[in-house]
């Protein structure tokens, strides 16, 4: 009895064994499916929190180069709220229940642009340029590489890859839209850390409870406010509207083509006590005619405009002065201790590509020509602009844009005309005072005007998603009477 009795217990360890491993393995798989899913959607997420966009992706992990069907009701939402609040495991398992259930249903949310928190477009047309470079734009990264916080200790900016400052000086002098001669680099994560650098370095010492006033000419880009005020800083604080800036010492930001409506700008305040930080992410040749090589005191550029690689956070400044540039390294140094050294050499990889399909192009082999980044995006936008003021003309005088206009570019050497990042759409309806909310009832989600210091009849439009977004986005607008 004994015997058996042992047996009995011997049997069912063993039962309980192969249960408990059949339970891994199970778990495990799940584990592997959902993370397939998780990864397939766009981690991009509508203020309805529903996924982005559905992605296939190859055995390796890429994304295949397919359009997805998008669902005849999905909701084109145009601006991305970043939620500012933490949520409890409670409540993210209940809204990630509730997004299964509206993705079951076929409601898919699309994002054109970022917005509230965190605002800038999402550039994801470049995409299926990068897919044609393949290898080409690889980076590789060793385990052993870029351990150390400086890249030069003995250079003004230590932290910036000398690598890296070499491509971007290049590429500006392939393109012709910037004195790089006689200025200082300065590297950061994106153009908004540049930002707050440059005002910390034009303000301060602030003089007592007197912060330096920052404005920008209406309609002006949205963040700007949030960013500046963002520190509580004693040194400066935003002013608003440059157009009706009346006081003698300032902070204008001077964004060209501007951010929202594709305008180019010059500085409006013309007091003595008056400096200009030059914001000039969209200057390059897809977007506009380079007219001249800018030469200004302090400018912004960053590579999410120029290729589309906007999650790879890096930007810098052309500075002339070098008492503002070794401020503006004090902020970065002090902020985050320097700028990513990968986003750096992923950056020089990519800007390379880039100036080296303009500069020494091999003769083509089997019929192969080298892809030309700024080719690919000026057709695509020239296209994309089109096809919006015929759709515009088409609605019957119920939306209009800003007059197109064109000049001489000397990259390009020929004239072209200007198509913005953004689109500026206004509402002519006499009986609509919120073009967003027209919008919002044909399921296109918009930031209005207000944002932007401008008209709530006007709603910024990303020119730079995906084809099957834009041509949705058309689609909508084409069926509002």
């Amino acid at each position: 009895m004994a015997g058996s009795g042992a047996g009995a217990l011997a049997g069912l360890a063993v039962c309980a064994t192969l249960a408990c491993n059949v339970a891994c393995v199970v778990f495990f798989l799940r584990g592997q499916v959902e993370g397939r899913l998780r990864r397939g959607c766009a981690a991009r997420l509508g203020a309805g929190g529903v996924a982005a966009q559905r992605v296939e992706e190859g055995e390796d992990g890429e994304a295949l180069d397919r359009d997805v069907a998008l669902a005849p009701d999905a909701v084109l939402n145009l601006e991305l709220c970043v939620p500012t609040h933490h949520s409890s495991s409670s409540s993210r398992h209940a809204a990630s229940q509730a997004r299964s259930k509206k993705v079951t249903e076929s409601r898919t949310e699309l994002n054109l642009s970022l917005a509230c928190v965190a605002c800038s477009g999402h550039p994801t047309m470049y995409e299926a340029f990068w897919r044609e470079v393949g290898g080409r734009g690889a980076t590789v990264i060793r385990g052993w590489q870029v351990m150390s916080y400086d890249s030069d200790a003995a250079a003004l900016c230590w932290f910036l890859e000398p690598e890296l400052e070499r491509e971007v000086r290049r590429l500006h002098r392939v393109v012709r839209n910037a004195v790089v001669d006689g200025y200082h680099l300065v590297v950061g994560t994106g153009a908004t850390q540049l930002y707050q650098a440059a005002m910390y370095a034009l303000s301060s010492p602030a003089r007592g409870d007197r912060p330096v006033p920052v404005v920008s000419p209406a309609p002006y880009y949205s963040s700007y406010p949030p960013q500046t005020d963002l520190l509580l800083s004693s040194f400066y604080r935003w002013a608003g509207d440059a157009n009706t800036f009346t006081g003698d010492e300032c902070i204008e930001l001077v964004c060209s083509p501007n951010n929202p409506d594709g305008a180019i700008r010059e500085a409006v305040v013309r007091s003595a006590g008056a400096k200009a930080i030059h914001d000039l992410v969209y200057y390059w040749p897809q977007y506009t005619p380079i007219t001249g090589r800018a030469a200004h005191d302090i400018m912004l550029f960053t590579v999410s405009k120029i290729t589309g690689h906007a999650g790879t956070r890096l930007g810098w400044a052309l500075v002339k002065d070098r008492d503002v540039a070794r401020k503006m390294v004090y902020f970065v140094d002090r902020s985050t201790i320097g700028v990513s050294k990968e986003s750096q050499m992923r950056a020089t990889k990519i800007l390379g590509v880039v100036s080296d399909a303009y500069e020494a192009v091999p003769p083509a082999a089997d019929g192969i020509t080298v892809p030309r980044l700024f080719d690919f995006a000026r057709r695509r936008m020239e296209d994309r602009w089109r096809t919006l003021r015929a759709t515009v003309v088409a609605s019957g005088g119920a939306f209009s844009l800003r007059e197109e206009t064109s000049g001489y570019c000397n990259f390009a050497k020929k004239t072209v005309t200007a198509c913005p990042a953004f689109a500026w759409l206004r509402c002519e309806k006499e009986s609509v005072e919120d073009c967003a909310k027209l919008l919002a009832g044909h399921k296109i989600v918009g930031r209005g005007g207000e944002h932007f210091g401008g008209d709530a009849r006007c709603v910024r439009i990303n020119m730079l998603d995906r084809d099957n977004v834009f041509n949705m986005l058309v689609q909508r607008l084409s069926a509002i009477n």
